[in-house]
């Protein structure tokens, strides 16, 4: 139905959580994957296993995409195996969890490079790796329009995240490439249990999803095969948010 088979995509953060899922998915629809990893080895060769076993091809490759010089890399490494990408995921993210006042130029400029500017940089290699169009995704979340406490940094990192999606649509449209974000709920990841206030957080988005229940990352995956596929092929420069309803609700 999606016509995916014989693509290969790049999803970087891959070998957990809502990559993972993406992964995944794409893997069933016959797409060949890239697996980027910065830390998680086992989780890496685990996901690779998983990715394979729907009979497709799978490269884990380790990379700090929020560093040029790994960004160029790995680029490298994929190029050696694939001719083309015809997706990106960029769904790495990081980021300190402090409010303003203890805020530290370098938790400034951490978060912003690896959650915004690492999708400019990631861009630029796969573009020209596009061979008939293509696709782009970035992974946000709701505390880029919202205040969060203690998500200062981040969300303000996926905020210029969501803006870089929607000037890269415009100037990237001509060459048949769709750009948008996927903005996620809360989802139960690892990195939800990185906040001090985690239980609160997934008892109040019960409390207010219409829906009933939390956005999990196969949720997410949906979405993103949706916008993989040619289903979507009028879809660009826009952030589509995938939380149950959570968010219409003020």
């Amino acid at each position: 139905m999606f016509q995916l088979k014989g693509k290969v995509a790049l999803i970087t953060g891959g070998s957990r959580g809502i990559g993972r899922a993406i992964a995944l998915e794409l893997a069933k629809n016959g797409v060949d994957i890239v697996v980027n990893y910065v830390r998680h080895r086992r989780d890496a060769e685990q996901t690779v296993a998983a990715i394979e076993a729907h009979g497709v091809r799978c490269l884990a490759v380790k990379a700090n995409v929020a560093k040029e010089e790994n960004v160029e890399r790995m680029f490298a490494e994929i190029r050696e195996q694939y001719p083309q990408l015809d997706i990106l995921v960029s769904n790495a993210a990081s980021g300190v969890l402090k409010p303003a006042m203890e805020l530290t130029a370098r938790h400034w400029d951490w978060a912003m490079d690896i959650n915004a500017r690492a999708l400019l940089s990631l861009s630029q290699h796969t573009v020209p790796m596009m061979k008939n169009g293509g696709r782009i995704l970035a992974v946000s979340s709701l505390g880029a329009v919202r205040a969060v406490p203690n998500y200062t940094v981040v969300g303000s990192s996926k905020a210029a995240l969501e803006s870089l999606v929607r000037h890269l649509a415009v100037e990237l449209g001509p060459e048949g490439i769709t750009v948008n974000t996927i903005s996620a709920g809360v989802v139960d990841t690892d990195a939800l249990k990185k906040f001090p206030n985690r239980d609160e957080i997934i008892s109040e988005s019960l409390r207010r999803t219409p829906l009933g229940r939390l956005t999990t990352p196969e949720d997410v995956a949906d979405l993103a095969l949706f916008l993989c596929s040619d289903l979507s092929s009028m879809i660009s420069g826009q952030t589509l948010v995938v939380d149950g309803g959570y968010a219409i609700q003020g």
